[in-house]
């Protein structure tokens, strides 16, 4: 689908423009997404398995929920929407617990510039994986990782069947400090 997203500048303020997605994509502008990573009490992380039709990273494990932040909608509506897009899950804005805003900027062979800021939010995830459904096109598949389990797949980026995008290794290693901060506080 090719929404309709607000662009930000280089700091990633608001410039008032928007533009479709594909178009974001194609000339290199700025734009806002929505990561939401989801642990629970018992020491796991929920991954999610980009699906093998998605054009950029098919099939990687990463963040349990990303996505866009349409045109006119503020993060946390996002947030909240994509998560029950994606994997069907019902979450209320005061459930965000907001960690940082992450530059990612990467270009990729295929021609797409992908220049991002993931607005990031941690959240408890508290029903079994089991009754969670993943959206077809979008996710291949749900599972949930220890957090000892997820310190070896940051250890071991470039070389862990899959998993995490290899340039993002300081993000993964600052999620986990926040869940585990908050999981014991």
């Amino acid at each position: 689908m090719d929404e309709l997203i607000d662009i930000v500048d280089a700091n990633g303020n608001p410039t008032g423009q928007s533009e479709l997605k594909s178009v974001i994509h194609q000339k290199g502008l700025y734009h806002n997404t929505t990561h939401v990573w989801f642990y629970n009490k018992d020491g796991h992380i929920l991954l999610s398995q980009r699906s093998a039709e998605k054009t950029i990273c098919p099939l990687m494990w990463d963040v349990s929920v990303a996505g866009h932040v349409d045109s006119g909608e503020s993060i946390k509506q996002a947030a909240v929407r994509e998560t029950s897009e994606e994997i069907n899950l019902p979450i209320l804005e005061s459930d965000l617990n907001k960690i940082g805003v992450f530059k990612c900027f990467q270009s990729y062979d295929s021609g797409i510039k992908d220049f991002e800021f993931h607005n990031t939010f941690i959240a408890e995830l508290r029903r079994p994986i089991s009754t969670l459904t993943p959206q077809k096109g979008e996710v291949e598949s749900l599972k949930l990782v220890s957090f000892e389990k997820f310190q070896k797949l940051i250890a071991t980026l470039g070389n862990n069947g899959n998993h995490f995008v290899p340039s993002n290794k300081s993000y993964y290693e600052f999620v986990l400090k926040k869940i585990m901060e908050t999981i014991h506080s």
